[in-house]
């Protein structure tokens, strides 16, 4: 059975390109019929915080990424790493290192100034033949895994193809620090193989760890999982993504009103194709992912792409889900909702002019708030020639029947009447009503309205303008 797994470490939110890896994670397990797992790895005490835990889950959550075991937690598994740490030392695919750090320090200097790639020299590595220095008093071993010396470490990499590196160029890397507490990439390596990981799919960050992975899994007689590593992701500048352009937490692009679908549908397509399709909806991404078409040049974040994206989910969703998200947002403000108008009226009107849940919640607002028009936009559109033509429509719309095409009727009757074009009564009716010269069509926001809500912000400006 397929198995992958999504391993962030929680020292941070959840940003875009974790999510891409853990959408990519998700698909090609579904895609297989397979399990996607959750695991934390969060080794690094200091700096990782159960706030950041909780972010990552809520980010998970929010997207759908559902994970079939876990979440699981490194700190959680001390004791098991342990007991496989003292089982390589009595295999003698690990030792006990005394080099101290200050010791380390001086003979990497030394390597810098001789031109040579700093190291660690191997002086505690035990070998046929030869004489270990007797270990100091006083000072706690940490445990190095012996690296092969000799031949390559070598995988079919499933994004980026074949990937070669010398295990001459690779030094016995620590992976129990003197407390006997393991280090992230030994973690890793247990924890990919107990749990049974057979594809890891991960950013091309982790390039650099993979060949001391693959030869920590194989002293353990393990069966190395392939490995697909991710190119990274530029921002709209093409620089490396940055807060500036969207490494931010996906919480945020919640609170920035986009929908979940949108910005799954998104990082499908960053970085991945299925031919021409733009759009699609997660169960087709799922039938469709592999890993064949994942482009290993760095991809591009487009927030224009994004945007559009939104404004066409936006359009298809239902009107009452679209409630549920934008009634929050209102009440956030201090906005109270009242059953008149229509919440779900009115978005479905206007959600086909915005293209997030917080433009959607501004088009809402002005409905339920007491509105001011602003003088200046008062001054413009409320003019002489106007003002005879909006007191026929304020008389008339105390009788019309309160639907839109009669109050389209009216306005009609009112403009004719006083050889007007539609657009000299339309703009102070919008302007009065709702504080904006551009509304969809105006008859149809008049009858959201409550009739008497009409007749207030209408009469009101009257009789100042008298």
């Amino acid at each position: 059975m397929i198995r992958t797994r999504f391993a962030p470490s929680p020292t941070g939110f959840l940003h875009i390109g974790g999510a891409r890896t853990a959408l990519f994670s998700w698909a090609f397990a579904r895609h297989h019929g397979g399990q996607f797992i959750l695991r934390i790895e969060d080794t690094d005490v200091a700096r990782s915080t159960p706030e950041a835990v909780q972010a990552i889950i809520d980010g998970m959550n929010w997207l759908g990424l559902a994970y079939d075991e876990g979440p699981f937690y490194q700190m959680q598994r001390m004791e098991r790493y342990k007991a496989v740490i003292l089982e390589m030392l009595a295999a003698g695919t690990a030792y006990h290192c005394y080099t101290t750090p200050d010791e380390l320090e001086q003979m990497r200097e030394k390597q810098r100034a001789e031109g040579l790639k700093p190291r660690y020299d191997g002086t505690w590595r035990p070998e046929p033949g030869k004489t270990l220095p007797t270990p100091p008093p006083g000072v706690q071993p940490v445990v190095r895994f012996k690296n092969p010396v000799d031949g390559v470490v070598a995988w079919d990499d499933l994004v980026k193809g074949r990937v070669e590196i010398a295990n001459a160029e690779l030094d016995d890397l620590v992976i129990a620090r003197a407390d006997l507490t393991p280090t992230y990439n030994f973690c890793v390596v247990v924890d990919d193989w107990e749990m049974g990981i057979t594809h890891v799919i991960r950013g091309d960050d982790h390039v650099n760890n993979t060949p001391r992975q693959i030869n920590i899994l194989s002293a353990l007689g393990a069966t190395v999982p392939l490995y697909a590593h991710l190119s990274m992701i530029l921002g709209d500048d093409g620089q490396k993504l940055s807060k500036r352009h969207g490494a931010v937490s996906v919480m945020q692009y919640d609170d920035a009103g986009y929908l979940p679908e949108a910005v799954l549908n998104y990082l499908g397509r960053l970085g991945w194709s299925h031919g021409d399709d733009e759009i699609f909806s997660m169960q087709q991404f799922c039938e469709w992912f592999d890993l064949d078409h994942i482009t290993p040049s760095a991809a591009q974040f487009n927030t224009e792409k994004l945007n559009w994206l939104n404004a066409h989910y936006l359009k298809q969703a239902d009107n009452e889900r679209l409630v549920s998200l934008v009634r929050p947002r209102l009440e956030a403000r201090g906005v109270t909702v009242t059953a008149r108008p229509s919440l779900a009226a009115i978005i479905g009107l206007y959600k086909e002019r915005v293209s997030n849940l917080n433009e959607l919640a501004d088009a809402a607002e002005v409905f339920f708030i007491d509105l001011q028009p602003k003088a200046d936009a008062l001054a413009q559109h409320l003019t002489p020639e106007a003002l005879p033509a909006l007191a026929d429509f304020i008389d008339g719309v105390k009788n019309v029947p309160w639907e839109a095409p009669a109050i389209a009727a009216l306005i009609k009757s009112c403009i004719a009447n006083h050889g007007l074009k539609m657009p000299k009564l339309a703009m102070p009716l919008r302007v009065l009503l709702t504080g904006q010269a551009q509304t969809p069509s105006v008859d149809a926001v008049v009858a959201l309205f409550p009739r008497e809500l009409v007749l207030k912000r209408l009469e009101r400006p009257r009789g100042d303008a008298e």
